[in-house]
């Protein structure tokens, strides 16, 4: 998994790092500014300055905001997709664990420093092919690990599985943001749990497979 980094050596302008570290550095300023500002107002003079380089040192690294920005959205993509199936993994066989941790992964995504769920989730470029593709994809992936776990459980086809998880992923991730807003003041553990709860009894409402549960 190639996350965003949330902190990286600090350099005083003009210092040389090793290009891996540059990048990071780089990727972390950039996520603060699109964070804060929404790619639209970002400008790249803010993400040089933010990261103490150049403007030529930025675009040595990426040739333009846009490339910047699907740079950010391919990590910050592929840190919710890892999440989701490292959640599947450590639950272990029982489909309701199964659940409520991709549930809890989604909480683990909103709360995680730097709010890179911002660029995945309050995108403000969504028009914008190349970043609808990455959102797409990414809400598609998350779905249909949790879409494995419903045909498991209850044997539904493929389409039918998919569409409970589209629907179940889409809760989990309007939840955790609503819990981000709020406060945390309901406990992450509990938060995901009550989300899960509720998901699971009304999975409940389909026939198991025998042995399943």
């Amino acid at each position: 998994m190639q996350a965003v980094a949330t902190s990286v050596p600090s350099a005083s302008r003009g210092q040389r790092l090793p290009r891996s570290v540059r990048r990071a550095q780089l990727l972390v300023a950039a996520q603060e500014v699109f964070v804060e500002e929404g790619y639209h107002a970002a400008a790249m003079d803010d993400i040089a300055d933010r990261a103490g380089v150049s403007k030529p040192v930025l675009y040595q690294h990426f040739p333009g905001k846009l490339e910047l920005y699907l740079a950010l959205l391919d990590s910050s993509c592929e840190t919710l997709g890892q999440l989701a199936r490292d959640a599947i993994v450590d639950a272990g066989p029982n489909g309701h664990d199964q659940v409520e941790a991709t549930i809890d992964a989604y909480f683990a995504f909103v709360s995680a420093d730097g709010g890179a769920f911002r660029i995945v989730f309050e995108s403000d470029l969504t028009s914008e092919p190349q970043v609808r593709d990455r959102l797409d994809n990414v809400m598609m992936s998350c779905s249909e690990i949790v879409a494995e776990v419903i045909a498991h459980d209850t044997g539904l086809d493929e389409q039918r599985s998919m569409l409970l998880g589209v629907a179940l992923t889409g809760m989990a991730q309007v939840a955790a943001r609503h819990w981000l807003a709020q406060g945390l003041d309901v406990p992450r553990d509990e938060a995901a749990h009550l989300v899960s709860a509720l998901a699971w009894r009304g999975l409940g409402s389909f026939p198991k497979i025998e042995g399943e549960g």
